[in-house]
Protein backbone atom coordinates (compact mmCIF):
# COMPACT_ATOMS: atom_id res chain seq x y z
CA UNK A 1 0.00 0.00 0.00
CA UNK A 2 1.44 3.41 -0.96
CA UNK A 3 2.15 5.97 1.70
CA UNK A 4 -0.23 8.60 0.39
CA UNK A 5 -3.09 6.19 -0.03
CA UNK A 6 -2.59 4.65 3.33
CA UNK A 7 -2.25 7.91 5.15
CA UNK A 8 -5.16 9.58 3.52
CA UNK A 9 -7.61 7.03 4.79
CA UNK A 10 -7.20 4.40 7.46
CA UNK A 11 -3.71 3.20 6.53
CA UNK A 12 -0.49 2.70 8.43
CA UNK A 13 1.38 5.20 10.57
CA UNK A 14 5.01 6.07 9.89
CA UNK A 15 7.76 4.40 11.99
CA UNK A 16 9.88 7.17 13.53
CA UNK A 17 10.83 6.02 17.03
CA UNK A 18 13.92 4.14 18.20
CA UNK A 19 14.70 2.68 21.64
CA UNK A 20 15.81 5.98 23.16
CA UNK A 21 12.74 7.93 22.06
CA UNK A 22 10.42 5.11 23.17
CA UNK A 23 12.03 5.04 26.63
CA UNK A 24 11.76 8.83 26.89
CA UNK A 25 8.06 8.79 26.02
CA UNK A 26 7.47 6.18 28.72
CA UNK A 27 9.46 8.24 31.25
CA UNK A 28 7.53 11.37 30.32
CA UNK A 29 4.27 9.60 31.10
CA UNK A 30 5.27 7.91 34.35
CA UNK A 31 7.43 10.46 36.12
CA UNK A 32 5.07 13.38 35.63
CA UNK A 33 2.05 11.47 36.87
CA UNK A 34 3.54 9.79 39.91
CA UNK A 35 5.95 12.00 41.75
CA UNK A 36 3.81 15.13 41.71
CA UNK A 37 0.29 13.69 41.87
CA UNK A 38 0.12 10.31 43.63
CA UNK A 39 2.41 10.39 46.68
CA UNK A 40 0.15 12.49 48.93
CA UNK A 41 -3.09 10.54 48.23
CA UNK A 42 -1.20 7.27 48.77
CA UNK A 43 0.14 8.52 52.11
CA UNK A 44 -3.39 9.54 53.10
CA UNK A 45 -4.64 5.94 52.83
CA UNK A 46 -1.49 4.03 53.88
CA UNK A 47 0.32 6.34 56.28
CA UNK A 48 3.76 4.93 57.04
CA UNK A 49 2.97 1.99 54.73
CA UNK A 50 3.46 4.22 51.67
CA UNK A 51 6.76 2.55 50.74
CA UNK A 52 5.18 -0.91 51.00
CA UNK A 53 2.45 0.26 48.65
CA UNK A 54 5.10 1.53 46.23
CA UNK A 55 6.88 -1.83 46.29
CA UNK A 56 3.63 -3.72 45.68
CA UNK A 57 2.67 -1.42 42.82
CA UNK A 58 6.12 -1.98 41.32
CA UNK A 59 5.71 -5.79 41.41
CA UNK A 60 2.35 -5.61 39.62
CA UNK A 61 3.75 -3.06 37.17
CA UNK A 62 6.72 -5.34 36.42
CA UNK A 63 4.39 -8.23 35.59
CA UNK A 64 2.27 -5.98 33.40
CA UNK A 65 5.32 -4.52 31.68
CA UNK A 66 6.75 -7.97 30.95
CA UNK A 67 3.44 -9.26 29.55
CA UNK A 68 2.94 -6.07 27.52
CA UNK A 69 6.47 -6.17 26.10
CA UNK A 70 6.09 -9.77 24.86
CA UNK A 71 2.69 -9.01 23.33
CA UNK A 72 3.81 -5.72 21.77
CA UNK A 73 6.73 -7.44 20.06
CA UNK A 74 4.28 -10.01 18.68
CA UNK A 75 1.66 -7.40 17.63
CA UNK A 76 3.49 -4.13 16.82
CA UNK A 77 0.34 -2.16 16.02
CA UNK A 78 -1.32 0.92 17.46
CA UNK A 79 -3.80 0.04 20.18
CA UNK A 80 -1.81 -1.88 22.81
CA UNK A 81 -3.92 -4.28 24.89
CA UNK A 82 -6.94 -3.55 22.72
CA UNK A 83 -5.12 -5.40 19.94
CA UNK A 84 -3.68 -8.12 22.22
CA UNK A 85 -7.04 -8.92 23.82
CA UNK A 86 -8.74 -9.05 20.44
CA UNK A 87 -6.11 -11.35 18.93
CA UNK A 88 -5.62 -13.67 21.93
CA UNK A 89 -8.93 -13.71 23.82
CA UNK A 90 -11.56 -12.55 21.35
CA UNK A 91 -13.20 -9.39 20.10
CA UNK A 92 -15.13 -8.61 23.29
CA UNK A 93 -12.10 -8.67 25.60
CA UNK A 94 -10.09 -6.52 23.23
CA UNK A 95 -12.92 -4.04 23.05
CA UNK A 96 -13.34 -3.98 26.84
CA UNK A 97 -9.62 -3.33 27.33
CA UNK A 98 -9.69 -0.53 24.80
CA UNK A 99 -12.77 1.00 26.40
CA UNK A 100 -11.22 0.86 29.89
CA UNK A 101 -8.01 2.40 28.60
CA UNK A 102 -9.61 5.26 26.69
CA UNK A 103 -11.97 6.16 29.54
CA UNK A 104 -9.39 5.75 32.32
CA UNK A 105 -6.60 7.56 30.53
CA UNK A 106 -8.87 10.39 29.45
CA UNK A 107 -9.43 10.97 33.18
CA UNK A 108 -5.64 10.84 33.65
CA UNK A 109 -5.22 13.54 31.01
CA UNK A 110 -7.60 15.79 32.93
CA UNK A 111 -5.71 15.12 36.18
CA UNK A 112 -2.38 16.04 34.61
CA UNK A 113 -3.78 19.18 32.99
CA UNK A 114 -5.14 20.29 36.36
CA UNK A 115 -1.78 19.58 37.97
CA UNK A 116 -0.23 22.00 35.49
CA UNK A 117 -2.84 24.60 36.38
CA UNK A 118 -2.48 24.20 40.14
CA UNK A 119 1.28 24.80 39.99
CA UNK A 120 1.37 27.52 37.33
CA UNK A 121 -1.57 29.64 38.51
CA UNK A 122 -3.54 28.14 41.41
CA UNK A 123 -6.27 30.77 41.21
CA UNK A 124 -6.98 29.95 37.56
CA UNK A 125 -6.11 26.25 37.53
CA UNK A 126 -8.97 25.20 35.27
CA UNK A 127 -8.27 27.88 32.66
CA UNK A 128 -4.56 27.02 32.55
CA UNK A 129 -5.44 23.30 32.32
CA UNK A 130 -7.63 23.87 29.27
CA UNK A 131 -4.93 25.98 27.62
CA UNK A 132 -2.37 23.23 28.23
CA UNK A 133 -4.63 20.62 26.61
CA UNK A 134 -5.14 22.81 23.54
CA UNK A 135 -1.41 23.50 23.16
CA UNK A 136 -0.29 19.87 23.52
CA UNK A 137 -3.01 18.58 21.22
CA UNK A 138 -1.57 20.94 18.62
CA UNK A 139 1.95 19.56 19.23
CA UNK A 140 0.74 15.96 18.80
CA UNK A 141 -1.18 16.92 15.68
CA UNK A 142 1.95 17.94 13.76
CA UNK A 143 3.73 14.61 14.30
CA UNK A 144 4.97 12.08 16.83
CA UNK A 145 8.65 12.88 16.12
CA UNK A 146 8.15 16.47 17.27
CA UNK A 147 6.29 15.19 20.33
CA UNK A 148 9.21 12.87 21.15
CA UNK A 149 11.72 15.74 20.91
CA UNK A 150 9.61 17.89 23.24
CA UNK A 151 9.29 14.98 25.68
CA UNK A 152 13.10 14.60 25.75
CA UNK A 153 13.48 18.16 26.99
CA UNK A 154 10.72 17.76 29.56
CA UNK A 155 12.19 14.56 31.00
CA UNK A 156 15.66 16.14 31.28
CA UNK A 157 14.27 19.12 33.23
CA UNK A 158 12.14 16.97 35.56
CA UNK A 159 14.96 14.56 36.40
CA UNK A 160 17.23 17.49 37.24
CA UNK A 161 14.59 19.00 39.56
CA UNK A 162 13.95 15.66 41.29
CA UNK A 163 17.68 15.13 41.81
CA UNK A 164 17.83 18.55 43.47
CA UNK A 165 14.87 17.68 45.72
CA UNK A 166 16.38 14.38 46.86
CA UNK A 167 19.78 15.97 47.48
CA UNK A 168 18.25 18.84 49.47
CA UNK A 169 16.07 16.57 51.60
CA UNK A 170 18.82 14.11 52.46
CA UNK A 171 21.72 16.53 53.01
CA UNK A 172 20.31 19.86 54.19
CA UNK A 173 18.87 18.57 57.47
CA UNK A 174 15.38 17.79 58.67
CA UNK A 175 15.29 14.17 57.55
CA UNK A 176 14.42 11.63 60.26
CA UNK A 177 14.92 7.89 59.83
CA UNK A 178 12.04 7.26 62.26
CA UNK A 179 9.61 8.60 59.64
CA UNK A 180 10.42 5.57 57.47
CA UNK A 181 9.40 3.03 60.12
CA UNK A 182 6.18 1.17 59.34
CA UNK A 183 3.76 1.84 62.21
CA UNK A 184 0.26 0.84 63.29
CA UNK A 185 -1.32 3.23 60.78
CA UNK A 186 -0.12 0.99 57.94
CA UNK A 187 -3.02 -1.45 57.61
CA UNK A 188 -3.13 -4.18 54.98
CA UNK A 189 -6.11 -2.56 53.27
CA UNK A 190 -4.42 0.83 53.33
CA UNK A 191 -1.29 -0.55 51.70
CA UNK A 192 -3.42 -2.15 48.96
CA UNK A 193 -5.26 1.13 48.34
CA UNK A 194 -1.96 3.02 48.20
CA UNK A 195 -0.57 0.48 45.73
CA UNK A 196 -3.64 0.96 43.52
CA UNK A 197 -3.18 4.73 43.53
CA UNK A 198 0.56 4.53 42.94
CA UNK A 199 0.00 2.11 40.07
CA UNK A 200 -1.58 5.09 38.31
CA UNK A 201 1.93 6.50 38.20
CA UNK A 202 3.61 3.40 36.73
CA UNK A 203 1.24 2.97 33.81
CA UNK A 204 3.19 5.17 31.39
CA UNK A 205 4.97 2.24 29.77
CA UNK A 206 1.65 1.53 28.03
CA UNK A 207 2.41 4.50 25.83
CA UNK A 208 5.30 2.58 24.30
CA UNK A 209 3.04 -0.35 23.43
CA UNK A 210 0.21 1.82 22.06
CA UNK A 211 2.76 3.48 19.76
CA UNK A 212 3.80 0.10 18.37
CA UNK A 213 3.00 1.09 14.78
CA UNK A 214 5.33 4.10 15.01
CA UNK A 215 8.36 2.27 16.46
CA UNK A 216 11.28 1.15 14.30
CA UNK A 217 12.12 -2.56 14.56
CA UNK A 218 9.36 -3.19 17.16
CA UNK A 219 10.39 -6.80 17.92
CA UNK A 220 13.70 -5.44 19.24
CA UNK A 221 12.76 -1.94 20.38
CA UNK A 222 9.64 -2.55 22.49
CA UNK A 223 10.96 -5.38 24.73
CA UNK A 224 14.00 -3.20 25.50
CA UNK A 225 12.20 0.11 25.97
CA UNK A 226 9.41 -0.99 28.33
CA UNK A 227 11.52 -2.55 31.12
CA UNK A 228 14.13 0.21 30.78
CA UNK A 229 11.53 2.96 31.27
CA UNK A 230 9.92 1.10 34.18
CA UNK A 231 13.24 0.41 35.91
CA UNK A 232 14.42 4.03 35.68
CA UNK A 233 11.07 5.27 36.96
CA UNK A 234 11.10 2.88 39.94
CA UNK A 235 14.54 4.11 41.01
CA UNK A 236 13.39 7.73 40.74
CA UNK A 237 10.15 7.06 42.66
CA UNK A 238 11.91 5.19 45.45
CA UNK A 239 14.49 7.94 45.92
CA UNK A 240 11.92 10.75 45.94
CA UNK A 241 9.46 8.88 48.19
CA UNK A 242 12.20 8.06 50.71
CA UNK A 243 13.48 11.64 50.76
CA UNK A 244 10.09 13.33 51.07
CA UNK A 245 8.77 10.84 53.64
CA UNK A 246 11.94 11.19 55.74
CA UNK A 247 11.49 14.97 55.90
CA UNK A 248 7.71 15.37 56.18
CA UNK A 249 6.65 12.12 57.83
CA UNK A 250 3.49 10.27 56.76
CA UNK A 251 0.97 12.66 58.37
CA UNK A 252 2.34 15.89 56.89
CA UNK A 253 2.81 14.20 53.52
CA UNK A 254 -0.80 12.98 53.52
CA UNK A 255 -2.14 16.50 54.05
CA UNK A 256 0.18 18.27 51.62
CA UNK A 257 -1.09 19.67 48.34
CA UNK A 258 2.46 20.24 47.06
CA UNK A 259 4.57 17.63 48.91
CA UNK A 260 7.87 18.13 47.11
CA UNK A 261 7.75 21.90 47.59
CA UNK A 262 6.82 21.42 51.26
CA UNK A 263 9.67 18.93 51.69
CA UNK A 264 12.42 21.25 50.43
CA UNK A 265 10.97 24.07 52.53
CA UNK A 266 10.99 21.84 55.63
CA UNK A 267 14.55 20.76 54.82
CA UNK A 268 15.62 24.38 55.08
CA UNK A 269 16.05 25.12 51.37
CA UNK A 270 13.12 27.46 50.57
CA UNK A 271 14.94 28.81 47.54
CA UNK A 272 14.20 25.53 45.75
CA UNK A 273 10.42 25.92 46.09
CA UNK A 274 9.96 27.95 42.84
CA UNK A 275 12.19 25.46 41.01
CA UNK A 276 10.07 22.57 42.28
CA UNK A 277 6.88 24.30 41.15
CA UNK A 278 8.29 24.81 37.67
CA UNK A 279 9.45 21.18 37.62
CA UNK A 280 6.00 19.97 38.67
CA UNK A 281 4.31 21.94 35.90
CA UNK A 282 6.83 20.70 33.31
CA UNK A 283 6.46 17.09 34.52
CA UNK A 284 2.69 17.22 34.28
CA UNK A 285 2.98 18.70 30.78
CA UNK A 286 5.20 15.79 29.75
CA UNK A 287 2.75 13.29 31.17
CA UNK A 288 -0.19 15.01 29.48
CA UNK A 289 1.63 15.08 26.14
CA UNK A 290 2.30 11.33 26.20
CA UNK A 291 -1.16 10.50 27.56
CA UNK A 292 -2.96 12.29 24.73
CA UNK A 293 -0.61 10.49 22.33
CA UNK A 294 -1.51 7.05 23.73
CA UNK A 295 -5.28 7.57 24.04
CA UNK A 296 -5.55 8.81 20.46
CA UNK A 297 -3.71 5.70 19.15
CA UNK A 298 -6.05 3.32 20.98
CA UNK A 299 -8.99 5.34 19.65
CA UNK A 300 -7.51 4.92 16.17
CA UNK A 301 -7.29 1.14 16.57
CA UNK A 302 -10.86 0.85 17.89
CA UNK A 303 -12.17 3.06 15.08
CA UNK A 304 -10.46 0.84 12.51
CA UNK A 305 -12.52 -2.06 13.85
CA UNK A 306 -15.71 0.06 13.98
CA UNK A 307 -16.01 -0.07 17.77
CA UNK A 308 -15.83 3.72 17.56
CA UNK A 309 -16.89 5.96 14.63
CA UNK A 310 -14.77 5.00 11.61
CA UNK A 311 -14.06 8.65 10.85
CA UNK A 312 -11.66 8.61 13.82
CA UNK A 313 -9.42 6.13 11.96
CA UNK A 314 -8.24 8.76 9.47
CA UNK A 315 -4.46 9.34 9.29
CA UNK A 316 -3.21 12.77 8.21
CA UNK A 317 -1.56 12.63 4.74
CA UNK A 318 1.28 15.00 5.75
CA UNK A 319 1.86 14.51 9.48
CA UNK A 320 1.09 10.76 9.58
CA UNK A 321 -0.94 10.98 12.81
CA UNK A 322 -4.57 10.02 13.63
CA UNK A 323 -5.57 13.69 13.49
CA UNK A 324 -9.32 13.32 13.98
CA UNK A 325 -8.88 11.04 16.99
CA UNK A 326 -6.41 13.51 18.51
CA UNK A 327 -8.79 16.44 18.05
CA UNK A 328 -11.73 14.57 19.60
CA UNK A 329 -9.68 13.35 22.57
CA UNK A 330 -8.28 16.85 23.07
CA UNK A 331 -11.78 18.32 23.11
CA UNK A 332 -13.08 15.78 25.64
CA UNK A 333 -10.07 16.28 27.93
CA UNK A 334 -10.48 20.05 27.75
CA UNK A 335 -14.08 19.73 28.95
CA UNK A 336 -13.05 17.44 31.81
CA UNK A 337 -10.18 19.75 32.78
CA UNK A 338 -12.67 22.60 33.06
CA UNK A 339 -15.08 20.68 35.32
CA UNK A 340 -13.28 18.03 37.46
CA UNK A 341 -10.64 17.83 40.24
CA UNK A 342 -7.26 16.06 40.41
CA UNK A 343 -7.70 13.55 43.23
CA UNK A 344 -11.06 12.26 42.02
CA UNK A 345 -9.59 11.58 38.58
CA UNK A 346 -6.67 9.51 39.94
CA UNK A 347 -8.78 6.78 41.55
CA UNK A 348 -11.15 6.55 38.58
CA UNK A 349 -8.23 6.35 36.18
CA UNK A 350 -6.49 3.67 38.26
CA UNK A 351 -9.52 1.38 38.10
CA UNK A 352 -9.74 1.63 34.31
CA UNK A 353 -6.02 1.10 33.79
CA UNK A 354 -5.89 -1.90 36.14
CA UNK A 355 -8.79 -3.49 34.23
CA UNK A 356 -6.88 -2.86 31.01
CA UNK A 357 -3.75 -4.61 32.29
CA UNK A 358 -5.72 -7.54 33.66
CA UNK A 359 -6.69 -8.25 30.04
CA UNK A 360 -3.04 -7.81 28.96
CA UNK A 361 -1.84 -10.43 31.44
CA UNK A 362 -4.62 -12.84 30.50
CA UNK A 363 -3.60 -12.38 26.86
CA UNK A 364 0.06 -13.06 27.66
CA UNK A 365 -0.96 -16.34 29.32
CA UNK A 366 -2.09 -17.65 25.92
CA UNK A 367 1.29 -17.08 24.22
CA UNK A 368 3.30 -20.16 23.29
CA UNK A 369 7.04 -20.51 23.99
CA UNK A 370 7.71 -19.92 20.29
CA UNK A 371 5.78 -16.65 20.55
CA UNK A 372 7.92 -15.39 23.45
CA UNK A 373 5.68 -16.40 26.36
CA UNK A 374 6.89 -15.01 29.72
CA UNK A 375 7.35 -17.22 32.77
CA UNK A 376 3.95 -18.59 33.81
CA UNK A 377 4.04 -16.79 37.16
CA UNK A 378 4.22 -13.38 35.47
CA UNK A 379 0.73 -13.24 33.91
CA UNK A 380 -0.81 -15.03 36.92
CA UNK A 381 0.60 -12.53 39.43
CA UNK A 382 -0.16 -9.68 37.05
CA UNK A 383 -3.82 -10.62 36.54
CA UNK A 384 -4.53 -11.29 40.21
CA UNK A 385 -2.59 -8.20 41.26
CA UNK A 386 -4.55 -5.95 38.90
CA UNK A 387 -7.92 -7.27 40.09
CA UNK A 388 -7.02 -7.05 43.79
CA UNK A 389 -5.67 -3.50 43.51
CA UNK A 390 -8.63 -2.36 41.39
CA UNK A 391 -11.19 -3.46 43.97
CA UNK A 392 -9.06 -2.25 46.90
CA UNK A 393 -9.33 1.36 45.69
CA UNK A 394 -11.62 3.78 47.57
CA UNK A 395 -15.29 2.83 47.24
CA UNK A 396 -16.18 5.81 45.07
CA UNK A 397 -13.48 4.97 42.54
CA UNK A 398 -14.58 1.31 42.44
CA UNK A 399 -18.25 2.20 41.94
CA UNK A 400 -17.61 4.74 39.19
CA UNK A 401 -14.96 2.58 37.51
CA UNK A 402 -17.03 -0.61 37.57
CA UNK A 403 -20.07 1.31 36.38
CA UNK A 404 -18.27 2.78 33.36
CA UNK A 405 -16.70 -0.58 32.43
CA UNK A 406 -20.15 -2.20 32.70
CA UNK A 407 -21.58 0.55 30.49
CA UNK A 408 -18.94 -0.22 27.89
CA UNK A 409 -19.83 -3.92 27.96
CA UNK A 410 -23.53 -3.05 27.56
CA UNK A 411 -22.81 -0.83 24.56
CA UNK A 412 -20.84 -3.66 22.96
CA UNK A 413 -23.80 -6.02 23.46
CA UNK A 414 -26.27 -3.54 21.99
CA UNK A 415 -24.04 -3.03 18.97
CA UNK A 416 -23.83 -6.79 18.39
CA UNK A 417 -27.61 -7.13 18.60
CA UNK A 418 -28.08 -4.29 16.13
CA UNK A 419 -25.59 -5.88 13.71
CA UNK A 420 -27.38 -9.23 13.83
CA UNK A 421 -30.74 -7.59 13.16
CA UNK A 422 -29.38 -5.63 10.22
Amino acid sequence: MGTSAASAGTGELKRHLGVFDAVVIGLGSMIGAGVFAALAPAAAVAGSGLLLGLALAAVVAYCNATSSARLAARYPQSGGTYVYGRERLGDFWGYLAGWAFVVGKTASCAAMALTVGSYVWPGQAHAVAVAAVVALTAVNYVGVRKAAWLTRGIVAVVLAVLAAVVTACLTAGGAEAAHLDVGADATFGGVLRAAGMLFFAFAGYARIATLGEEVRDPQRTIPRAIPAALGITLVVYAAVALAVLAVLGPDRLAHSTAPLADAVRAAGVPGLVPVVRVGAAVAALGSLLALILGVSRTTLAMARDRHLPQALAAVHPRFHVPHRAELVIGAVVAVLAATTDVRGAIGFSSFGVLAYYAVANASAWTLTPAEGRPARAVPIVGTLGCLVLAFALPAGSVLWGAGVVTLGAALYGLRRVAERRS
